[in-house]
C-alpha cells in the first residue's frame, strides 16, 4: 500500500490559480528552464501522474545525475511539485508531478510579463 503526500522542502509555494512574473530575473530564470530540452522532457512526462526520479530517468532517457539536477531546478522555480510516496514497507520515495498547466509570455508597451497557470488538481 502506498500513497503520496506533498513535500515542503526546497520549493516555492505551490502555484494555485495563476502567478504573474514581472521582474527580469524571474522571467529570465523561467525562460532558461523552459529553454532546456531536458527540463521540458521532465515536464512533459510528469503531466499525467506523479513519477519517481527513476521513472523520469527511464522515460526521458537521460542520466540520473542530469535528471536530479533538472528535477531540483524545476521544483525551485515552481514548475514541478515534489511529493513523498508513503509505503507500508517504510521505504518512502519522492515523486514528482508537473504543477502548471501552461505558461504565457506577453510583451507590450508596458513591459514583459510571464503568466504561469497552475493545474486544477
Amino acid at each position: 500500500m502506498s500513497y503520496a503526500v506533498p513535500s515542503t522542502q526546497n520549493r516555492r509555494p505551490e502555484t494555485t490559480g495563476e502567478e504573474v512574473l514581472h521582474t527580469e530575473s524571474e522571467i529570465t530564470e523561467l525562460l532558461a528552464v523552459l529553454d532546456d530540452p531536458d527540463c521540458r522532457a521532465v515536464l512533459e512526462v510528469t503531466g499525467e501522474q506523479p513519477l519517481s526520479a527513476k521513472d523520469i530517468v527511464e522515460r526521458c532517457d537521460i542520466p540520473s545525475s542530469t535528471a536530479y539536477r533538472k528535477i531540483d531546478r524545476l521544483v525551485e522555480v515552481g514548475l514541478l511539485r515534489e511529493g513523498v510516496r508513503i509505503r507500508s514497507s517504510g521505504k518512502h520515495a519522492s515523486e514528482y508531478r508537473r504543477s502548471v498547466d501552461h505558461v504565457e509570455l506577453s510583451i507590450d508597451d508596458d513591459g514583459t510579463e510571464a503568466r504561469v497557470v497552475g493545474r486544477d488538481d
